[in-house]
């Protein structure tokens, strides 16, 4: 079983040990069934621990322990489910399971012989503190499991609170946004054709040989099209399509909350959204408070590493070049000598007495492996010396001038790194979200789980090096995108120095949504897509001869619902927040798709399966 935290048992009142009835073989298959899935890695639907505790003798139930909840002391009732190993005891309550370590010290060899003889079914009551599950003790299984028998694993609390609350938001969004500010919902097609750029597409075949529909990634060019027709505010509940490898926070087909509106600016964009989610927020979540601070792309990059920084804990990036202006280490020299070099570093608060060697490695190797640099630890020993492979080439000076930058204390760890800012930024932005994950595995609280920061980021470049081919530019956000009207002018002469009228909604680290001014003149579109992007403008001619025909100026946004909900909940994948969702590989391994389609079949498409070498129909694994 995949049980994500343990119990560390402290205490165990057995309430009976009573062996129940037999229970008949298709009713145990089905319980084990529907409560494998969620092994205490989800909250027991809206319950909480208050509620819990008013009137019972536990403070959880099972499947509502999480991160949060870990060096807690907990009590759970329930029924046990199996006993593993003389190791473990799993518990089972209406809402999922928990394992429980039983304790193998020779103080409590009654305890865990009175454990070890339970027989199954029996009701016990346990105290103890949660803990994560070892590294590497996962079951990676369950995951794959859950998808394969949805219709059960729907039967679950947690996955009960999470659709209805789904419900209950997308309902308060339509009124808003429809009911109280005249938005008009209209529906866009999915079957329509390729678009320049951006991500992969699905295509799908027709009858007529060779042309093909492709199914959108967004309703950009529909809604913007809706503008030209006087529509003046749209709204949907858009499904949009993307052929990519699932992450976490991603799945091939994905809903967005879609909206556009005539004659408005980013300001009005932003107040609509901010008003959207306070309107529509969860009673049981606390309370949305605009308006959302400000933060451009540079100050985010600066001080984050990142594009979409989570500001619910601090460890920013400080540039520390002025204490190393006179060094003797030769990495440090030479990136102070290249052309936008810099040193810069992030603090660890307590790093050096919770981080291990093995967590210290861990870094290293993110640096390596993920962006080809090294970097250097600093641990600040207790008497305030450091520890470090630089310490002894750092003189007294620099040593105090490095504690005083970056606001270092005793027990603090030093990361640092050196290079041009393009490398050394994102790559302190990972190890900074790396550090504040080892700690909260050491059980120290970093970030709140039941804080919700909201950042607005803008000033985006509209144009960025393609990593292929860094003599070319790309959209950063999409062709579509205008630039800032103070930057105007370098867009026929100095392209990449351009600054787009791109916003991104940050909340907690993770983007939630995002949209720009549009270009409503065809002759700067044109001149985006043709000489900037090289791209090929007939393929969006209609979109051109719309906007010939009289455009008002427009722009939007699309929020991310799943994501949106999956932060809300505190799920650890968008998977959890949709009903029938897709493998990490995007296959529904329910009905496992996709599938094999017959010759036969694909006869009336003109199309033919050319099989790779070694390949037949039913070999691949799906």
């Amino acid at each position: 079983m995949s049980c994500k935290y343990t119990a560390l048992l402290q205490s165990v009142l057995l309430a009976t040990l009573r062996r129940p009835p037999t229970p008949r073989p298709r009713a145990c298959g089905a319980a084990r069934r529907t409560s494998f899935s969620r092994c205490s890695s989800l909250r027991a639907g809206s319950s909480s621990a208050a509620a819990h505790g008013r009137f019972t003798l536990r403070t959880h139930s099972c499947g509502e322990l999480r991160t949060a909840h870990l060096g807690e002391e907990v009590t759970l009732c329930g029924w046990v489910q199996y006993v593993r190993q003389d190791l473990f005891v799993i518990l089972r309550d209406f809402s999922g399971l928990t394992q429980i370590l039983i304790p193998q010290d020779e103080s409590r060899l009654v305890l865990k012989k009175t454990l070890c003889d339970l027989p199954l079914e029996s009701v016990i009551m346990v105290r103890g503190k949660v803990r994560r599950r070892p590294e590497g003790q996962e079951n990676k299984k369950s995951e794959g499991l859950r998808m394969q028998y949805r219709y059960l694993d729907l039967r679950s609390s947690q996955m009960q609170y999470n659709l209805r609350l789904r419900s209950r938001l997308v309902m308060k969004m339509r009124e808003y946004l429809c009911n109280l500010h005249g938005f008009v919902d209209v529906e866009t097609p999915t079957l329509f054709k390729r678009t320049p750029g951006g991500a992969k597409e699905f295509v799908v075949p027709s009858g007529e040989p060779g042309r093909f529909y492709s199914l959108p990634q967004s309703p950009q060019q529909f809604k913007q099209l809706l503008m030209v027709a006087g529509i003046d505010r749209y709204f949907q509940l858009a499904r949009c399509y993307r052929d990519e490898g699932s992450k976490p926070d991603r799945q091939p087909e994905f809903t967005q909350v879609d909206i556009e509106m005539s004659f408005t600016d980013q300001a009005g964009i932003r107040d609509l959204v901010e008003g959207l989610l306070q309107y529509s927020w969860p009673e049981e979540k606390g309370f949305v408070s605009p308006p959302f601070p400000v933060m451009t792309y540079e100050e985010a990059m600066r001080d984050y590493g990142v594009d979409k920084p989570d500001t619910r804990f601090e460890m920013k990036l400080v540039d520390i070049s002025g204490a190393f202006h006179n060094t003797q280490i030769q990495f440090l020299r030479e990136a102070l000598h290249q052309p936008g070099g810099s040193i810069q570093a992030i603090c660890v608060p307590q790093g050096a007495r919770h981080l291990k060697g093995k967590d210290l490695e861990s870094l290293r190797q993110t640096a390596k492996a993920r962006f080809n640099q090294e970097v250097s630890t600093v641990l600040v020993r207790a008497d305030g010396t450091l520890k470090s492979p630089l310490s002894r080439l750092l003189p007294d000076v620099s040593r105090q001038q490095l504690l005083q930058m970056v606001g270092a204390e005793p027990g603090d760890l030093i990361l640092l790194t050196a290079g041009t800012e393009g490398r050394v930024r994102p790559l302190l932005g990972r190890l900074r979200l790396q550090c504040a994950d080892l700690l909260e595995g050491h059980s120290v609280k970093v970030r709140d789980p039941s804080a919700f920061h909201f950042l607005w980021v803008v000033d985006f470049p509209l144009f960025l090096p393609k990593e292929d081919s860094p003599e070319q530019l790309e959209s950063a956000h999409h062709p579509f995108t205008a630039p800032v009207p103070e930057d105007a002018h370098l867009l026929y002469s100095q392209p990449h120095k351009v600054r787009g009228q791109h916003y991104d909604l940050v909340l907690n680290g993770s983007e939630i949504g995002g949209g720009s001014i549009r270009i409503h003149s065809a002759s700067e579109q044109r001149h985006v897509l043709d000489t900037v992007l090289q791209e090929d403008p007939s393929l969006l001619s209609h979109l051109l001869e719309a906007l010939d025909s009289g455009a008002p100026p427009h722009g939007g946004i699309a929020l991310g619902l799943d994501r949106l909900l999956a932060i809300i909940v505190g799920a650890s994948s968008i998977r959890d927040v949709i009903a029938f969702p897709k493998s990490f590989r995007g296959h529904d391994l329910m009905s496992h798709a996709p599938d094999f389609v017959s010759e036969e079949d694909l006869r009336p498409y003109h199309i033919k399966v050319t099989w790779p070498e070694g390949l037949t129909p039913g070999g691949e694994d799906q």
